[in-house]
């Protein structure tokens, strides 16, 4: 099977019946999801939202394509980033045959570090500078995809490296023009930095996350082969799926682009637009894609048909987030990965303490949704919906109660820790927790319901444990 699903620039080749049903489901959303009343124009509010679709190609085996597609993008000599633990799996051997075959020359990277820092953006781009590149090749998980991009951004445009961060933290000046050609082929699926303008690092001497976002950063072309996902731990499995879970329910009840304010040129309306029609289709599907396969992938060994499947709820998620964006949880997750104390998660590296960013993200999500569900009830109600959840007969003001119990009830099946106090925090900690937390503006502005200080110590106290 070599069917083809195209919207635009989107192409996502489908090679087999378990992808093509997922396919199909999110074409029969996108004849029955018009503009709903979520989406009621505002006298101030903007008129209009933009598809910025990711160029992608999906299935079994498509690494062994990379050389072809390097070919194509017009790369002849590319900055190759991958993550020193992915240099050593068949996966990476695969790509660079490819390459050489294709006759690209390419030199590797692999100093990453797992959740990227100032220094390691910096590392990473004077290499950049330095190697005379016309392209550049990342394989691994959001880190590397992500480094290729801070490097590929100032080997382009060199600035100092908080010109393009986001506000308050950085200058956020818009990325000047287009970048080199850029091809990510993920061996996770959590973060779908494939598909997005984002790139995310952490701030050592402030303890804290930023990051930078344009649509210049979106690759030009995701490679995603779920074969690359079948070495990983089942503790790295559990915290990309809800990654991806909670990027979808966060991108399906943030605030609608009609709550925005409208920009006074079509220029600056911003990458991530708020909750969307074209968001939304993706969003729901990956939330039931998700909830249908993530306990038997963490739960049983090597289940290529269900990675199958969390590798494509991965990239639909990306999809909606990349033009929606993320709230309450993604900005309350960067305080919980900024401040970590001792906790060193299995499935990961023991050398420093460490929340990954799917397990930081989820400890917050019930607390978050309990709180956000307020503003748009029947959204959260949808996503639990998506989770097999009978929604018949529950009021609204259960919404937030119930989706939030439904995330629970898989976190404790997939052995996720409870809360901030599994992951070493205690009450204490709220204040730095809260303070780390309000320069997200980027993320905290999507939230459908708006928050402030105080708001945000009550949920960092709520996400405290959960069972």
């Amino acid at each position: 099977m070599n069917n083809v699903l195209k919207n635009k620039n989107v192409d996502l080749k489908i090679t087999s019946k378990h992808s093509q049903k997922y396919i199909d489901a999110l074409l029969r959303n996108s004849r029955n999801m018009g503009l709903d009343k979520y989406f009621t124009h505002t006298a101030n509010g903007d008129k209009a939202f933009t598809i910025e679709a990711p160029n992608l190609k999906f299935g079994l085996g498509v690494i062994s394509e990379l050389g072809e597609d390097a070919k194509a993008s017009g790369i002849t000599k590319a900055a190759l980033f991958v993550d020193p633990y992915v240099e050593q799996m068949d996966h990476f051997l695969k790509a660079t045959a490819s390459l050489k075959t294709a006759h690209i020359d390419f030199e590797v990277y692999n100093e990453i570090e797992i959740e990227p820092t100032d220094r390691s953006f910096r590392n990473a781009s004077r290499f950049a500078q330095d190697g005379n590149f016309d392209g550049f090749i990342s394989i691994g998980g959001g880190s590397t995809m992500d480094t290729a991009k801070a490097a590929n951004l100032f080997a382009t445009y060199p600035a100092d490296l908080f010109a393009y961060v986001n506000a308050p933290v950085g200058e956020a000046i818009p990325v000047p023009g287009s970048l080199m050609p850029h091809i990510a082929c993920p061996t996770t699926f959590g973060t779908a930095s494939e598909t997005t303008g984002i790139a995310i690092f952490d701030i050592l001497n402030q303890d804290m996350k930023t990051g930078i976002a344009h649509r210049a950063l979106r690759p030009t072309l995701g490679l995603i082969d779920p074969q690359g996902l079948t070495t990983l731990p089942s503790a790295v499995i559990a915290s990309n799926g809800f990654d991806v879970f909670s990027h979808a329910i966060e991108s399906y009840t943030a605030k609608p682009f009609t709550q925005r304010i409208a920009p006074k040129s079509a220029s600056q309306r911003p990458l991530l637009q708020g909750a969307n029609p074209y968001s939304d289709m993706a969003c729901l599907e990956a939330i039931k894609i998700v909830g249908e396969n993530i306990e038997k992938a963490v739960n049983q060994s090597s289940p290529l048909e269900e990675l199958e499947a969390l590798s494509l709820a991965g990239m639909l998620a990306g999809i909606g987030f990349g033009n929606a964006g993320c709230h309450l949880p993604h900005a309350m997750s960067y305080a919980v990965a900024g401040l970590v104390k001792n906790y060193k998660p299995e499935g990961w590296p023991k050398d420093h303490p460490m929340v990954p960013h799917g397990i930081s993200v989820i400890v917050n999500s019930p607390a978050a949704f309990s709180f956000t569900s307020v503003a748009c009830p029947q959204r959260h109600l949808k996503a639990a919906e998506a989770l097999g959840e009978d929604i018949r007969n529950i009021p609204e003001n259960r919404a937030g109660q119930v989706l939030g119990d439904k995330v629970i009830k898989l976190m404790k099946k997939t052995g996720l820790p409870n809360g901030l106090m599994g992951v070493g925090y205690s009450e204490e900690d709220i204040d730095a927790l809260t303070e780390n937390t309000l320069p997200t503006r980027r993320l905290l502005d999507i939230s459908p319901r708006p928050i402030d200080k105080e708001d945000l110590k009550t949920i960092f106290r709520d996400a405290m444990s959960y069972w």
